[in-house]
């Protein structure tokens, strides 16, 4: 069984809590056995994955295989050129050296939803929503390279694995992903 669930901000990736504010997975009622493919850390929003195959973790998750996961990270200031260069030939992240990757900003801006809580505004500091394409996924690593090249992270989701698509699945529920949409995940 593969699952795909939109995780709000605020949300463990773990069923258990860890005497935080963060709600754990096991109050969105998943079928018994599933257990995430990944993480998404607690302020960090969108796809997560849930299954009770065990294959799926090494095939989905070792940077051997090269597997795509898109994130779109809202950012302060408008990056450069440069800075979207840098982070596609990789960033130096506390002395390892992260994977090429692909990065782009996003023409149109994206319209997302308000988070609750909401992203904090200045007025004087203009945001803009960038992807960013990885095929690896070290703690916090989206958060981290936007930040090396002098753009902090404002806001992230992760739109998509493979070639499956969030699309418009709402925020804190999940499907049973049916075989079409599962050879989607599994596109290299």
């Amino acid at each position: 069984m593969l699952l795909a669930f939109n995780k709000p901000y605020g949300v463990l990736s773990q069923f258990t809590s860890d005497g935080s504010a963060n709600r754990p997975l096991a109050d969105y009622s998943f079928p018994p056995g599933v257990y995430p493919l990944g993480r998404l850390d607690a302020d960090s929003e969108g796809l997560l994955l849930l299954t009770d195959e065990k294959q799926l973790n090494d095939r989905l998750l070792h940077p051997r295989h090269g597997h795509r996961r898109t994130y779109w990270v809202q950012v302060e200031r408008i990056p450069t050129a440069e800075a979207l260069k840098s982070l596609q030939q990789g960033v130096q992240i506390q002395g390892d050296r992260t994977r090429p990757c692909r990065a782009w900003i996003l023409d149109p801006q994206p319209v997302v939803a308000e988070r609750e809580p909401p992203v904090r505004f200045r007025k004087t500091v203009p945001t803009c929503w960038i992807a960013m394409e990885l095929t690896e996924g070290k703690n916090r690593q989206v958060r981290k390279m936007t930040a090396a090249v002098g753009y902090p992270t404002l806001r992230l989701l992760r739109v998509a694995v493979g070639n499956f698509l969030l699309g418009d699945l709402a925020p804190g529920t999940w499907q049973e992903l049916p075989q079409a949409e599962r050879m989607l995940v599994l596109a290299p």
